[in-house]
């Protein structure tokens, strides 16, 4: 019998699990979007997640993470469910909304009223501190 070794540890998988995006990351890894991950989908995610894997993928990721509606943009409302996730249900409606429309102000490059994959890529290069915060150390 060969030794056992622990891939992950109890404190790696309670901050995955704390994570008020886990189900939505289990949706978007998954192969048909359902949350069901296979043993490769949840390796897919923790490559993606790695503090190795680089910007643009991670970039691409976090932006299908928050496009809720899977329509390919973040609109008013994606940006809604994602900021009550970060700040846990803290915010007032119209709290909520005033951070939006600043995010739409200030990402949404073509002024359509929401963000494509390019206008959050670019989003993106100006938070230098986007690579170090979107990760599960492994």
């Amino acid at each position: 019998m060969g030794n056992k070794q622990t891939v992950f540890t109890e404190e790696q998988l309670e901050a995955y699990q704390d994570n008020p995006f886990r189900q939505r990351m289990a949706q978007v890894f998954s192969e048909d979007g359902d949350g069901h991950m296979t043993l490769d989908n949840f390796l897919d995610m923790f490559s993606v997640m790695s503090e190795m894997a680089p910007r643009d993928l991670k970039a691409y990721y976090a932006f299908r993470i928050y496009d809720f509606n899977n329509d390919d943009y973040i609109c008013a409302w994606d940006l809604e469910q994602t900021v009550s996730k970060l700040t846990r249900g803290e915010l007032s409606a119209e709290e909520v909304s005033l951070v939006c429309e600043k995010v739409l102000d200030e990402a949404d490059g073509d002024h359509d009223g929401r963000l494509s994959l390019e206008d959050f890529q670019n989003m993106i290069l100006r938070a230098p501190d986007f690579v170090s915060t979107f990760h599960i150390r492994i």
